[in-house]
């Protein structure tokens, strides 16, 4: 038994001896502290957790063994050969590519419960890393003895950085590997220290290892390095403040996940508490809306609480019926967070297509969910040399620093204050897939300066005024598909029957508001979001607005319906196969693009996303445009 063990079994024995009721609470209250493992490729960590889990369950066996009796304990010879079979089969998860997503491993000592984080090395799986990272406490960054600080070592120093983790682990493993020697050790320290300076790193823990012997793991100094004074990794790691208790600290936050309204008699908000303490009787803030309340109980599922803390999901209900509702915080009232809908942020990107600036994504932050644009990049991070690099976009794994403009005002606060606040990731709203994560620097000042002002007449007024219901009808095809021809047929029809319209072509919008933007993805997208906007200005007018459009991406169009009222949006797709369009081909187009003179034209070099559920769908192949038009009226009459 190591000495670890025998002087825990003692203790363990006293206190059972003592309160059993104790010894057990002890157990089932014990805090956890969740770390990752990173590094470069074959640097140990699948070695390292194969030693912490095999260290920990031998601790636990002989404490188990000190309990039921003095039977004989487990031998070195049985330890080795059965740490060299845990060690292979994490080795051959390895092989396998199991380990290229997160692994998460759970294992326990006398003092404290933890789970592990197995981060890929790989630097194209950077987007992994950032994912065990982003509930961690602690980063155990190893280092290979003989190879020293490799560019893998800094991207994931500095990622964890970023991410928030304040407290790093410098494991320098392997060190049987060079007979444990101390200049070895200090020189790899000293090269980290450097770069941890560079980029804003504090304070960091280095410890000798060897994964595959067990130096400096549950026990330190080990006899091969009598020159290191410092603690086990095991030891260092049981003393590591867990963030849920340095958020206490803080002032409260909770994001209403639900409303929880059984019966008439009760009406709860439920969530997770991201900071602070909260008692009944304390003063709270619903933000955004600004409304107070004192909090009336806290409940659970095992009953009614006197306190609630960071890090608990509890209901709350309040003295008074308040506006609240899924997204919203309740804040402590004198010290609330913001509530903004323009930040700066940085952004990990974690897709394998590109982003595009000015689409539309879901942003989810806390329990909101909102439709969000990321503007082009300021500028993508180098992170093996820190340089601010030009970027158009960010590509997968790429970093950068961009701004984000959200549909409606979110309720946030900075990530290095609050990562439950500040932490957002983006969702494709095609794919539902997570493309990117990001955090939150600070709200820009023109969203504070920028207020929505008031007017006496309303959309309401106007549409009144014109004796009709404002449309948006959105056409929507190839080039060459008859848009044009039959929105302004159309119109034709809705001006005889004396409506009040408005029709923005294409064409005609790029002679003037949209002169300065070419045809690359990323102009296509800001020149659909200015005819969105415009067109939800007509409708604020009364207008009935028709538009005649390629818009080749279902996301644009979906954005400008998310602008629109639901009901007054109608998406008209005109449905021609290429071929006819290309036969058509009036302008000449086709032919350039075919010929490589036109570049970024949909349906030859640029894909057109047709609509899925369009309100109205017309076959010009079948139809005559005039039947188009009659097709279209007939579907949106009546228009009051």
């Amino acid at each position: 038994m190591t000495k670890q063990a025998s002087d825990t079994s003692y203790k363990t024995d006293a206190l059972i001896a003592e309160d059993i009721d104790a010894y057990l609470d002890q157990h089932q209250n014990k805090s956890l502290l969740r770390f990752i493992t990173c590094g470069s490729v074959d640097d140990g960590k699948s070695t390292l957790i194969g030693r912490l889990l095999y260290d920990s369950k031998m601790i636990f066996e002989d404490q188990l063994a000190a309990l039921e009796s003095d039977s004989k304990k487990v031998g070195t010879q049985g330890q080795e050969i059965d740490f060299a079979l845990l060690v292979d089969g994490l080795a051959a998860e390895r092989e396998q590519g199991i380990t290229i997503d997160v692994a998460y491993r759970f294992f326990a000592t006398e003092k404290r419960k933890f789970i592990v984080a197995d981060t890929p090395g790989h630097e194209q799986y950077t987007r992994n890393m950032v994912t065990g990272a982003s509930t961690a406490d602690c980063a155990v960054i190893l280092v290979d003895a003989r190879k020293g600080v490799l560019v893998q070592t800094r991207r994931h120093s500095y990622l964890a950085h970023l991410l928030g983790i304040k407290h790093l682990v410098l494991a320098v493993n392997k060190m049987d590997l060079v007979d444990y020697d101390q200049q070895v050790f200090d020189d790899i320290v000293a090269d980290y220290a450097a770069f941890a300076k560079e980029i804003g790193i504090e304070a960091f823990t280095p410890i000798p290892i060897s994964g595959f012997k067990g130096d400096n793991i549950t026990a330190a100094p080990s006899e091969n390095t009598q020159w290191y004074e410092g603690p086990a990794l095991i030891e260092h790691l049981e003393t590591i403040e867990i963030a849920n208790v340095a958020a206490q600290e803080k002032p409260f936050r909770m994001a209403v996940q639900w409303v929880n309204r059984p019966n008439l008699d009760f009406r709860g908000f439920s969530g997770l508490i991201g900071s602070g303490t909260v008692k009944p009787g304390d003063t709270v803030r619903i933000v955004p809306s600004g409304k107070t309340s004192t909090v009336k109980s806290i409940v659970t599922f095992d009953g009614e609480l006197d306190e609630a803390v960071a890090g608990q999901s509890v209901t709350l209900t309040l003295e008074d019926e308040v506006d609240c509702s899924r997204g919203d915080v309740i804040s402590a009232s004198d010290n609330p967070p913001e509530a903004s809908d323009q930040f700066e942020a940085t952004i990990v990107w974690m897709d394998e297509e590109a982003l595009k600036p000015g689409r539309g994504y879901w942003l989810k932050l806390a329990s909101q969910m909102v439709t969000a644009t990321v503007q082009e990049p300021k500028y993508e991070i180098n992170v093996n040399s820190m340089e601010h690099l030009a970027a158009k976009t960010l590509g997968l794994n790429a970093i950068g620093v961009a701004e984000v403009h959200t549909e409606k005002p979110v309720t946030f606060e900075a990530y290095a204050d609050n990562r439950a606040l500040g932490g957002f990731i983006l969702i494709d709203k095609i794919t539902n897939a997570t493309v990117g994560a990001g955090m939150l620097h600070f709200s820009l000042r023109r969203a504070q300066n920028v207020h929505w002002q008031a007017t006496t007449i309303t959309r309401d007024d106007h549409a009144g005024m014109k004796n009709q219901k404002p449309r948006v009808l959105w056409f929507t095809g190839l080039s060459g598909s008859g848009k044009s021809t039959i929105a302004n047929a159309v119109e034709q029809r809705l001006n005889l029957m004396n409506r009040h319209t408005f029709l923005l072509d294409g064409d005609n919008v790029r002679h003037g508001l949209n002169k300065d933007l070419g045809f690359t993805e990323a102009d296509r997208i800001e020149n659909i979001r200015r005819v969105g906007e415009v067109a939800k200005l007509m409708t604020d007018a009364g207008l009935i607005v028709l538009t005649a459009f390629i818009s080749p991406f279902r996301a644009e169009r979906d954005m400008v319906r998310a602008m629109i009222d639901d009901c007054e949006f109608i998406e008209i797709f005109v449905d021609t196969p290429l071929d006819v369009a290309e036969q058509r081909d009036v302008k000449g187009l086709y032919k350039k693009a075919r010929s490589g003179e036109l570049k970024n034209f949909t349906g030859i070099d640029s894909p057109y996303e047709a609509p899925e559920a369009p309100e109205i769908r017309v076959n010009t192949v079948e139809m005559t445009v005039e039947e188009a038009a009659d097709h279209i009226i007939q579907h949106i009459l009546p228009l009051k």
